[in-house]
């Protein structure tokens, strides 16, 4: 698990999950991230084909520039805004 980002919005978690080499087949990455909308109080965890498209907006914006906070949050808002999850504190 590694925190990628922390905004006043928003908190993208990586989750890498090792797959064992001696599995059979082909080898998929396992993981995703984790999106916290902060306001919404509301997460999403996004995996496979969702969060590899994640992954290269992310990479692009980055590509293009040291992005702002502002062009972050925007780009992040697109997937939060389909989490249903509610935050719970425990």
């Amino acid at each position: 698990m590694h925190m990628l980002y922390n905004s006043d919005s928003f908190i993208v978690v990586q989750f890498e999950v090792p797959v064992a080499e001696a599995e059979p087949g082909p080898q998929l990455n396992r993981g995703g991230f984790e999106i916290v909308d902060k306001f919404a109080r509301k997460e999403i965890f996004i995996e496979g084909a969702l969060a590899e498209s994640f992954q290269q907006g992310v990479q692009a914006l980055i590509d293009d520039g040291e992005p702002s906070e502002d062009e972050l949050d925007a780009f992040i808002e697109q997937y939060a805004v389909m989490g249903q999850q509610p935050v719970v504190m425990h």
